[in-house]
């Protein structure tokens, strides 16, 4: 009974994953298009002081630009909204597998071979430079100097 439970209790779970709700009120909980696509009338066409349209254009120029780039976006995400997130979502699904199934892999073999590289190289170090050098330190032991200030 309990394995049939922890059966439904892992299908439920991939069943989340792969169906949860999506929020239609906030479609950018992370803020990733927080400065970047935010494109305001404002942000685009300003008039100086002193030079300014008639009124009239002003508002229709505003109403144009709004109403033109809010229906423009609806028509192109109707029209490549899904096959671009087919194509996206294959090529993080290929990212994905590339990353698991190789970079990491490699990153991890590469890893194991150079620290088997250093543990070779400090015995070598080990072996012939520090010898050397406490030899020399001991011949330079001796060295003493003094710092004369002459007026």
């Amino acid at each position: 009974m309990m394995g049939e439970e922890r059966t439904d209790l892992e299908a439920q779970i991939v069943k989340d994953i792969h169906f949860k709700e999506i929020d239609l009120v906030n479609r950018d909980p992370k803020n990733i298009n927080e400065d970047i696509v935010k494109v305001d009338f404002e942000d685009v066409i300003a008039e100086p002081v002193g030079t300014y349209s008639f009124d009239g254009v002003w508002k229709v120029s505003y109403t144009t630009f709004t109403v033109s780039k809010y229906w423009c976006y609806r028509l192109l995400s109707t029209l490549l909204g899904v096959p671009l997130a087919l194509l996206w979502g294959f090529l993080f699904a290929c990212i994905s597998f590339c990353h698991i199934w190789a970079v990491v892999p490699c990153i991890k073999s590469y890893l194991i071979e150079i620290q088997c590289i250093s543990h070779i190289y400090s015995l070598c170090i080990r072996t012939f430079c520090n010898p050397l050098f406490a030899a020399l330190g001991q011949m330079c032991s001796s060295i003493k100097v003094m710092l004369r200030k002459e007026v």
